[in-house]
């Protein structure tokens, strides 16, 4: 792949899924045990505040136990490495964990969020938050007890979506890892680079959904496909 100067890959929760942190939906469309309606709208946490906040809470614990696994750390490498004036990179992930970060990922974005931070919505600033929200803290900024998890829930829209398609335009190659090929606009990322002329790949589990729309596949655990890659491409 000597021609490939402009790279962004997309992770999904196959990535994060072998250090122990669970994927978003089991067959039967629900997420630890919660219907997603119930736990993950606008409209689930007025409806229900302490659901919500039961329900992130641990989450949010239960992240902070996990550690970084093989494929992380190869992404964190290829960050390292991949750089210079005509070399760009970018990770887009769909995860709300901090795994990315703490194997050494720089160069990141995160579309859905983090549970590791709080939004205010009084003050509609963001903080650091690694404790319970339930009791209803105060923000750290403006002192109201106005906090939620700062993650993006249906209907509402993912972040940065404006320097993540800056860089879908201008890549060479589109990597998608360990996504389901399902949830939109995440999902349309590798038709938008196709129609840039970047070649396209899936590194997967199985196929996704959206399978038929990459140039090549390959499929087994994140952990063995993802460092085999990354080593072919740093030769």
């Amino acid at each position: 792949m000597t021609n490939i100067r402009n790279i962004v890959i997309l992770t999904g929760a196959g990535v994060s899924a072998e250090s122990g942190i669970d994927t978003f939906r089991d067959a039967g469309g629900l997420w630890e045990k919660h219907r997603v309606e119930d736990v993950a709208t606008p409209e689930a946490f007025e409806r229900d505040p302490d659901l919500v906040h039961r329900f992130y809470d641990m989450r949010r614990a239960a992240i902070q136990t996990k550690e970084p696994n093989d494929a992380h750390f190869a992404l964190a490498e290829l960050d390292r490495h991949w750089r210079g004036d005509d070399r760009n990179l970018l990770i887009v992930t769909q995860n709300v964990d901090d795994l990315h970060e703490r194997a050494g990922a720089e160069r990141l974005l995160h579309m859905h969020g983090e549970h590791l931070k709080a939004l205010c919505m009084a003050c509609e600033i963001r903080s650091d938050w690694r404790d319970p929200m339930q009791h209803r803290p105060p923000c750290p900024i403006c002192g109201t007890p106005s906090l939620r998890p700062d993650v993006v829930w249906f209907g509402e829209m993912p972040y940065h979506m404006p320097e993540i398609y800056a860089a879908i335009r201008t890549a060479d190659l589109f990597v998608s890892i360990g996504t389901s090929g399902a949830v939109y606009p995440a999902a349309g990322f590798v038709r938008d680079a196709k129609q840039q002329g970047a070649k396209t790949l899936e590194l997967n589990l199985e196929p996704s959904q959206g399978s038929h729309f990459f140039d090549e596949a390959r499929y087994g655990p994140a952990t063995e496909v993802v460092p085999d890659w990354v080593e072919e491409l740093l030769v």
